[in-house]
């Protein structure tokens, strides 16, 4: 199976072969490195930017109202602080013209620990970003996900927000995407470029097949009636994983996978907190003014007669960053244990 970050080349492939797009860029996307963490590698239309992240998106504007479909990468989410005010600008052009001018632009970023990435490369940009109006925010939590959220995203005429969790880059996929070859080092071989000279080295695609995951529509990793435990990104996993752990002391969980910040999908969400009466809402960000503040926000305020306990937030610290020791770092975000000790206390 496909590693996420093998996904979401196959999907700017058959973005760049099938949805328009031709302007694929940012700083190390194109040739040689082809990314920092490779999701651009042997793309045709990907090429290097100045290293200017409000140039990156000031391009992209451009490139959008003029008609065209570009997919703009900043490096890290830690330096996308100083485009805030243009974000704000692509984010209200599609509401202020009143539908005249769309601004078809997708952002990539990778955000989150889990790398050691210490406090330059390693920030959560989720809770910031959904409040910037007019952008569709997605994050996925696998590689199928990614290459499904990719192509979604690049067809929507808003702009999106692609956040990617850069812990979960080498992960590979529990599900095949549709056109990857059976076996993942055949795969491999077809689109990863050697090391060393790669001058003369060209992919060699596999035929892509389209693969539509609405924006705005959860997942349901795990069923369960005692308690639902809403997550999204890197942290899905890692509930899911705590989420079976307690199954074995009869706790039962639902278990959710936003992949859509905004629109999230409020149906799955209230459907399982009416079933479970319970709720525990988990991401990595530091928890003051966190994202998942507005989830309980809305689930105290529609499904307040239905909650048989307070509803639980799991977050990261409130620290002004993440620490490079690795025991620092793991007590900076959550972790399995952290979770698990909240699905204890709310049962």
């Amino acid at each position: 199976m496909a590693t996420m970050a093998q996904a979401i080349r196959l999907a700017l492939h058959y973005g760049e072969e099938n949805l328009g797009v031709k302007d694929i860029f940012g700083e190390d996307v194109g040739p040689p490195l082809g990314g920092v963490f490779t999701c651009t590698q042997g793309l045709k239309n990907a090429w290097n930017s100045p290293l200017d992240e409000r140039g990156i998106i000031g391009c992209a504007i451009g490139l959008a109202l003029s008609g065209c479909k570009p997919v703009a990468e900043i490096q890290f989410s830690d330096y996308i602080y100083n485009t805030i005010d243009l974000l704000k600008y692509a984010g209200n052009t599609l509401w202020r013209s009143n539908g005249i001018w769309p601004v078809p632009m997708v952002v990539m970023t990778p955000v989150g620990a889990g790398i050691h990435g210490s406090i330059y490369h390693s920030h959560s940009f989720e809770s910031i970003m959904t409040h910037i109006q007019g952008w569709k925010i997605v994050i996925p939590s696998n590689a199928l996900d990614a290459y499904g959220l990719m192509l979604s995203a690049i067809k929507d005429p808003n702009p999106v927000m692609y956040l990617i969790p850069k812990a979960l880059l080498r992960s590979q996929g529990e599900e095949k995407i549709p056109g990857e070859p059976e076996n993942p080092k055949e795969l491999s071989k077809m689109i990863d470029a050697p090391l060393g000279d790669r001058s003369k080295w060209k992919p060699n695609w596999p035929d892509m097949q389209p693969l539509s995951i609405p924006l705005g529509k959860a997942r349901i990793g795990m069923e369960g009636n005692q308690v639902t435990v809403i997550s999204y990104g890197r942290m899905f996993p890692l509930s899911l994983e705590a989420a079976r752990a307690v199954a074995e002391e009869g706790i039962s969980c639902d278990v959710i996978d936003l992949r859509t910040l905004y629109p999230y999908d409020v149906e799955a969400i209230f459907n399982s907190v009416k079933k479970t009466g319970r709720v525990v809402v988990v991401n990595e960000d530091t928890e003051l003014t966190n994202y998942g503040e507005h989830i309980l926000r809305r689930i105290t305020e529609d499904c307040f007669y239905h909650l048989e306990a307070p509803p639980l937030l799991v977050a990261g610290a409130n620290v002004p960053g993440v620490a490079l020791a690795e025991t620092l770092e793991q007590a900076t975000v959550p972790q399995v244990s952290y979770i698990v000790d909240a699905l204890r206390n709310i049962a």
